[in-house]
């Protein structure tokens, strides 16, 4: 390789791994260097290859391998909107789950250990809600926690005393910046307290999904600021209406646990939005365009 050329690569990686090392460590400088980045198309269009330059490689080589066949398997099993998604969606989730899975550290709790179909069920559930998305596997959740059962954890997730006697009794829980960690007896049998359809993942990883953009407010990154304030307002007539109904003990579609704040009713929307699409889609159609 002719040295001026292999001295500009190893520039560009440089100049790469400073940038990824900004955007782990310096999170306010990589939030105006977006802002910066969203006023200049040209600008962004030149500059992304570089920022995701090393993630883009190590993806490619996760992907060189083929989809394990017993893989696939957990997918039809534990996964069943797999079977309704059209082909070329389907080879996008097989994509998904393989870069979800290498990509977060997995560990099981109380002695559980966490298996291929344990991992495979949980990426595939997470990764629907960014099928439609581009390079976005949860960046920000580096550890995935198991344990086979509902668990107690204390409020602050710093806070590394899960015995403590204020610890709250949780089936899964989602922090800012921190880790998911989910009860795999409530992935397998799902059903919220309702005793409707429910997501364990779906509904914790709409929190990460919500709180990529900062602090969970029942709003996700949306693409301008007149589509937030849309979302805004349609969400809000929405959460209204279920606080009253679940104030007056009314039957809803929507589980009445979404009446505690916007936060959850963001992520109790994404559960009914995935499981139960078509009465949400007869019924409910204002809570369709608020999720679509």
């Amino acid at each position: 390789m002719n040295p001026q050329v292999e001295a500009a690569i190893i520039v560009l990686v440089l100049i790469g791994a400073f940038l990824l090392t900004a955007l782990f460590l310096l999170p306010r400088l990589y939030a105006g260097l977006r802002s910066l980045i969203t006023l200049s198309p040209r600008f962004f269009a030149w500059l992304e290859p570089l920022l995701f330059w090393i993630d883009d490689q190590r993806r490619r080589k996760i992907l060189s391998h083929p989809f394990p066949k017993e893989w696939l398997e957990f997918l039809r099993k534990n996964v069943p909107h797999y079977s309704l998604l059209s082909g070329k969606e389907k080879a996008k989730l097989r994509d998904a789950v393989q870069i979800f899975i290498a990509e977060k550290h997995w560990e099981g709790c109380q002695g559980l250990e966490v298996t291929d179909e344990m991992k495979v069920t949980i990426a595939g559930q997470a990764c629907l809600l960014i099928l439609g998305m581009e390079k976005n596997y949860f960046p920000r959740v580096k550890t995935i926690l198991v344990y086979p059962g509902g668990f107690r954890v204390p409020k602050d997730y710093q806070d590394v005393d899960f015995l403590k006697e204020e610890a709250m009794p949780v089936l899964g829980v989602a922090w800012h910046r921190g880790p998911v960690i989910l009860s795999w007896d409530d992935i397998v049998n799902q059903a919220n307290a309702s005793g409707t359809a429910g997501n364990l993942v779906i509904h914790e990883f709409a929190h990460q999904l919500d709180m990529q953009g900062g602090p969970a407010d029942g709003t996700p990154s949306l693409p301008n600021p007149k589509l937030q304030e849309k979302w805004r307002s349609i969400m809000k007539i929405e959460y209204e209406r279920l606080v009253e109904e679940s104030k007056e003990g009314r039957p809803s579609l929507l589980d009445h646990y979404g009446s505690v704040n916007e936060v959850e009713f963001f992520a109790v929307a994404s559960e009914c939005f995935f499981e139960q699409p078509v009465e949400m889609a007869r019924h409910v159609s204002i809570r369709t365009r608020l999720i679509r």
